[in-house]
């Protein structure tokens, strides 16, 4: 059975179709070349609204029935920049250190990082992650968050995920 996997392009321009949708195309490409498991896109684009995101991450948990949601767009400080609160909106718990560490790694490449507001949390079983929407920003934060992905799925009783270990080494304990 494959996993199913969100990907969620927040953007009202994307939406509209006034600018192509690069975010969620550079999600999907990620997630092509490191999992080794089978798997199936759930692709949704929706505007910058509180209301359309959270009713969009609800139905790609509860109804489609996705382990993870991997979100672009809408993280910065700006007006219309919502994801972040509609994920925590939705999530019965909040998984912070996933922005820390997204947050750490983007200030390598450029100092304005520090005015993201990147999230993870956990609905049900599945774990919601907010990334920016730059193509080369999604693939930095991914490849740090990566490794810890699988076994957070794992603990909250998600689908099975597996990387290839020569490009993202994902980990879980060694059995005892």
């Amino acid at each position: 059975m494959s996993a199913k996997i969100g990907i969620l392009t927040v953007s009202d321009r994307a939406y509209r179709g006034v600018y192509e949708d690069l975010g969620g195309p550079a999600i999907h490409d990620y997630l092509s070349e490191v999992l080794t498991n089978p798997w199936e896109a759930v692709p949704l684009v929706v505007p910058d609204e509180f209301e359309r995101i959270k009713a969009a991450l609800i139905e790609m948990v509860d109804e489609a029935g996705c382990s993870l949601v991997v979100t672009t767009g809408g993280t910065g400080p700006a007006v219309r920049d919502i994801s972040p609160d509609a994920t925590e909106a939705v999530c019965q718990k909040m998984m912070p250190g996933f922005g820390e560490l997204m947050r750490t790694v983007s200030l390598q490449y450029v100092p304005t990082a520090i005015l993201s507001r990147q999230t993870a949390g956990i609905r049900g079983k599945a774990l919601i992650v907010n990334l920016p929407g730059k193509p080369s920003a999604i693939r930095d934060c991914l490849d740090a968050v990566m490794p810890a992905i699988p076994y957070c799925i794992d603990l909250i009783e998600g689908a099975y995920l597996t990387t290839d270990e020569s490009k993202i080494a994902a980990f879980r304990p060694k059995p005892k």
